[in-house]
C-alpha cells in the first residue's frame, strides 16, 4: 500500500487593488497635460512670427514724442450765432404753411426773405441752381435744398424745413462745392483741399434738433463729368 501523499495547488494571483494616491499628489498630474499645452502654444506663436531665418534685431525702436503745442494760450472766440452753420433760423416773414411740406413754399421766395433778413441782398435768379426736395428732417416730409452759386467758384448751400407751420433755416453753408450727395438722411459736402488729388467730406445728420456734424474725413477727389450739351431745336439736337 503506497503512501498518501496530498497534492498541493499552486496559490491563484489575485488582481492587487492599487493603493489611493493622495489629493497633494495627484493634482500635479492633472495639471501636468495643461501646463504641457500653456509651454508649447508661445513657442508655436513665435515660430508662426519668426522669420525663416529665425527672430531678427531690427534695432532699437523709433522713440515716441509727445506734439509740440504752440502759443497754448491762444484760441479763437466762440462762433456768433450768425455763424454757426446749423443754428435755427425762422423765417416768419413768409407766407405759414400748415402741411409742413416745403413743396408747398416757393423757394425763390424763401431764399430772397432769408437773404434779405440776413441783411444781404436777394439772390439773381440765374444764380439760384434747380431746387431739391428731400426728407432730411425725418418727419416724413420734404425739405428744401437749394444752392446759390455767388461767383464762379464760392457757393451758398442753405436747407429749410417747415417747424410748426415757420418756415426754418436749418442749415446754411458758403463753401467752394466739389460736389453735393444725400445717403440714408445724410448730407454730405465735399469740397477741394490744398492737394487735388483729394476732397474733404463733412457730412450732416439730422440729431432730432439740429443738422448736426456727424463726420469729417478725406475722399478721392473725382474728375468732373463733362458738360451735357445743350439741346437744339426739335429735330436738330446740337
Amino acid at each position: 500500500m503506497s503512501a498518501f501523499r496530498p497534492v498541493w495547488s499552486a496559490p491563484v494571483a489575485r488582481p492587487r487593488t492599487p493603493a489611493p494616491v493622495p489629493r497633494a499628489l495627484a493634482a500635479p498630474r492633472a495639471l501636468a497635460a495643461p501646463l504641457v499645452l500653456a509651454a508649447v502654444i508661445p513657442l508655436a506663436l513665435l515660430a508662426g512670427c519668426a522669420s525663416p531665418e529665425g527672430l531678427k534685431d531690427e534695432g532699437r525702436a523709433r522713440r515716441v514724442n509727445a506734439p509740440l503745442e504752440l502759443w497754448p494760450r491762444y484760441s479763437p472766440a466762440p462762433l456768433r450765432e450768425n455763424e454757426n452753420p446749423v443754428a435755427l433760423k425762422p423765417l416768419p416773414a413768409l407766407p405759414r404753411v400748415p402741411s409742413g411740406n416745403m413743396a408747398d413754399a416757393d423757394p425763390l421766395a424763401v431764399l430772397d426773405a432769408d437773404f434779405t433778413a440776413s441783411g444781404g441782398t436777394p439772390p439773381a435768379p440765374g444764380s439760384v441752381r434747380r431746387p431739391e426736395l428731400h426728407d432730411l428732417t425725418d418727419d416724413g416730409k420734404p425739405d428744401l435744398i437749394a444752392v446759390v452759386d455767388l461767383g464762379d467758384r464760392t457757393s451758398e448751400l442753405r436747407v429749410y424745413t417747415v417747424r410748426k407751420t415757420v418756415v426754418t433755416r436749418v442749415l446754411a453753408l458758403r463753401a467752394v462745392l466739389a460736389g453735393v450727395e444725400l445717403a440714408a438722411g445724410h448730407l454730405a459736402i465735399r469740397e477741394p483741399t490744398k492737394d487735388p488729388r483729394y476732397v474733404s467730406v463733412t457730412d450732416y445728420v439730422w440729431d432730432g434738433r439740429s443738422m448736426g456734424l456727424w463726420d469729417l474725413t478725406l475722399d478721392l477727389a473725382r474728375k468732373p463729368k463733362p458738360a451735357s450739351p445743350a439741346p437744339g431745336p426739335a429735330g436738330n439736337p446740337r
